[in-house]
């Protein structure tokens, strides 16, 4: 008996936001290369993620390790919008919401402290 194999796509779509989310969940595959990069496994990825299948996890890896050089440029690109969004943000809210934030980090880094 002989076996066939078919290519498989990766188990990746872009959603109407233009953000690439991994199977069919809302997880985005920013989020699982990150954690892969960081040096959790897939195993690992999808206890964090329990919507992720097995599977669809080690394709997105497969596809970041194929394709690394366009999903870095894709990731620093989304990097670079989420401190553009971040800033405008913050521009809306005005000052005294940036003084809360700095007073609440303030606290979050004495409480780290003790």
């Amino acid at each position: 008996m002989s076996v066939v194999i078919q290519p498989e796509a990766p188990p990746l779509r872009v959603d109407e936001g233009g953000a690439i989310r991994v199977g069919n969940t809302r997880v985005l595959f920013d989020l699982v290369v990150h954690a892969f990069q960081r040096g959790d496994s897939p195993e690992q990825i999808v206890e964090a993620y329990d919507t992720l299948k097995l599977e669809d996890v080690y394709g997105a890896i497969t596809y970041y390790l194929r394709n690394r050089r366009t999903v870095d440029e894709y990731l620093t690109r989304r990097d670079r919008e989420a401190v553009e969004l971040r800033a405008k943000i913050e521009a809306r809210q005005g000052p005294a919401m940036a003084e809360l934030r700095q007073r609440l980090l303030a606290r979050r880094a004495e409480g780290d402290s003790t």
